[in-house]
């Protein structure tokens, strides 16, 4: 049997045992992309067998890398930290953005609290804690605490294993396989030369298939919240945007949120400095101050004129009902949000948010109740179950929780009827306000078969192959 220089090369890599395509197209000097057809042809003729093994495995992250090279935020905090605690304007001046890394690890594992504008920590614990991060990043090794920290990623690596064949083995011990010069292109040179005399002709297979190109499709999450819109929108609802970068007066003090709220601190915000400013509402100004006094006793211009990432999309609805004033009208936005959160599995710094309102004058907490079960029905979610809950800007306000196959009870239904207090501040007197907000990132994550926010925002195009299509969305094509 005579085989082609390439095809001859392989088999007398692999007749002896087999071999990754890997380590063939190494020893040979070639690409394994250029192994691919040969092989096939091969294992055509009976003289080999393929094998694939999917794997597993972790390795560092973009970021892991780089915490492999510089020092952890941890490490930085224990050199600059005295005694057991440190001014926050200390803390922020050395340590910048990851200044809000280090406060949220040690208030996460419960060694650290913040008190009189200082941090104060266990600094035993957080050395123990930092000796061990170090030891994992330097010794390869995965621990859970990288996996939360963005330090490792999943990867799957599909393994081709070429084997010989009972075939192979006996042509080749037999001497009767060799190596021959094969034509597969008939050129004018090879004509005028006379080569073709002596030469091998290859024969085409046409039974063997062509590499298969994967369809393209949409990223799984826009795919939904597409799905996700059009529910809304065959419920009365009309699309609303607005802008990322805001006024703390939209984002907090319209809300009724007290400018002493921990929620507003820089470590759970990001406050932007050098943006273009917008002209401020100076009525919704005025009336904020007015409520704000009689609430809470407490009001500053200057922290509501200050500018910041938006932390929720209430801030895109409650501009809306000032903008729009009164009337019968629903209302919904869809759109990225920002909170200074440690990456990690169920924690991220960029997410989505689903919020919308129902404005008339007769609207009751019964119809939001109704939109929460009509709305889960209409997304195959299931079951709603319901709880009182607390919101500044609300009154009555409710969580509604749906069942996660998995985890049990998850609340993904925040809502609640929008309080006078509030409707005075964007100049709506005399109507009811139904608000409501989802969250929209659980849903993804519950309906797409994922326990890792990072895979829902992926860019892998493994993971979005193999991510599933909701069974909402296949029903709706």
């Amino acid at each position: 049997m005579k085989l082609p220089e390439l095809h001859y090369e392989i088999v007398k890599r692999i007749v002896n045992g087999g071999k990754e395509i890997d380590e063939i197209a190494k020893d040979i000097g070639r690409k394994k992309e250029d192994l691919m057809r040969p092989i096939a042809e091969l294992e055509k003729e009976g003289l080999v067998k393929v094998l694939r093994k999917v794997e597993e495995r972790y390795e560092l992250s973009s970021l892991g890398k780089r915490y492999l090279k510089e020092k952890l935020p941890e490490e930085k905090l224990l050199e600059i930290v005295s005694g057991n605690e440190i001014e926050m304007s200390k803390l922020k001046d050395v340590l910048g953005r990851e200044s809000g890394i280090v406060i949220g690890l040690v208030k996460r594992l419960g060694i650290g609290r913040i008190e009189d504008k200082k941090l104060k920590i266990n600094v035993e614990k957080l050395k123990e804690y930092a000796s061990k991060i170090r030891e994992c990043l330097e010794r390869g090794e995965v621990c859970e605490e990288l996996k939360k920290r963005g330090f490792v990623k999943r990867t799957k690596i599909t393994k081709i294993i070429v084997e010989p064949t009972e075939r192979l083995v006996e042509l080749w011990s037999k001497g009767e396989i060799k190596k021959a010069k094969v034509i597969t292109a008939l050129t004018s040179g090879i004509i005028e030369s006379g080569a073709w005399k002596d030469a091998e002709f290859k024969e085409f297979d046409l039974s063997i298939e062509f590499p298969v190109r994967r369809v393209r499709r949409r990223h799984p999450l826009m795919e939904l919240h597409e799905h996700v819109k059009e529910v809304l929108i065959s419920m009365g609802f009309e699309e609303v945007k607005g802008e990322y970068i805001d006024y703390a007066l939209w984002n907090f003090d319209v809300l009724l949120v007290p400018q002493f709220h921990p929620a507003r601190s820089e470590t759970d915000v990001f406050y932007v400095k050098g943006a273009k400013e917008r002209p401020i509402e100076e009525d919704v100004m005025r009336r904020t101050e007015e409520e704000h006094k009689k609430l809470w006793g407490y009001w500053r211009a200057e922290i509501a004129r200050r500018l910041l990432l938006r932390t929720h999309t209430t801030v895109v609805t409650a501009r809306t009902l000032y903008l729009r004033g009164g009337g019968e009208y629903r209302v919904f936005s869809l759109d990225r949000v920002f909170r200074s959160e440690t990456l990690d599995p169920t924690h991220s710094m960029e997410f989505h948010q689903l919020e919308g309102i129902v404005v008339g004058r007769n609207v009751t907490f019964k119809h939001l109740l109704g939109f929460f079960e009509e709305f889960a029905k209409k997304m195959g979610l299931g079951e709603v179950f319901f709880k009182p809950a607390y919101f500044p800007f609300t009154e009555p306000s409710v969580e509604g929780f749906i069942k996660h196959p998995k985890v049990g009870w998850i609340e993904v239904f925040p809502g609640g009827m929008f309080r006078p207090e509030m409707l005075k501040i964007v100049g709506l007197e005399g109507y009811q306000v139904a608000a409501w907000g989802i969250g929209i990132d659980r849903i993804a994550m519950m309906l797409l078969d994922l326990d890792d926010i990072r895979e829902l925002y992926t860019n892998d195009l493994d993971v979005i192959r193999r991510t599933k299509v909701p069974d909402v969305v296949i029903k709706r094509r």
